[in-house]
């Protein structure tokens, strides 16, 4: 008689650290840089966390977008997706986690890292630390 595998129940909710986390993943698997996880809960009731991103062009970030919502699909659906059109500055709102992927030069201008800079930074796995934009030399 064969033997039967036990099934392994798959874990179908994230706290909101984890689902910040996942989407920090999800867009390094994209090849985003300059990724920040920020825990926004004691100083704003908007979410608990903050993941800021950066992306090299419209397509890129549309990418990492659309990886990002098929990544989390499981875990529940994205509540708003703002900007995935134009794919310059692209919000996607979770509820608990707000995920902003940038192109550069709007990262910049807008300052998002500067505004929240007081909360703390999540630890990220060391790979995800360290990918920052590959010079256009």
């Amino acid at each position: 008689m064969p033997v039967k595998k036990a099934k392994t129940a798959e874990k179908t909710t994230l706290t909101p650290s984890e689902r910040a986390l996942k989407c920090a993943e999800l867009a390094y698997d994209k090849k985003a840089y300059d990724i920040c996880v920020r825990d926004i809960s004691r100083i704003s009731s908007i979410a608990d966390y903050m993941v800021i991103i950066s992306g090299s062009s419209d397509k890129q970030n549309q990418a990492i977008s659309d990886n990002i919502r098929t990544g989390l699909k499981k875990y529940g659906k994205v509540n708003d997706i703002e900007g995935a059109k134009d794919g310059k500055w692209i919000v996607m709102d979770y509820g608990d986690v707000l995920v902003h992927i940038f192109h550069d030069q709007i990262r910049r201008y807008y300052d998002l890292d500067g505004l929240w800079g007081m909360a703390p930074a999540l630890e990220l796995p060391p790979e995800i630390q360290a990918a920052r934009k590959e010079s256009d030399f």
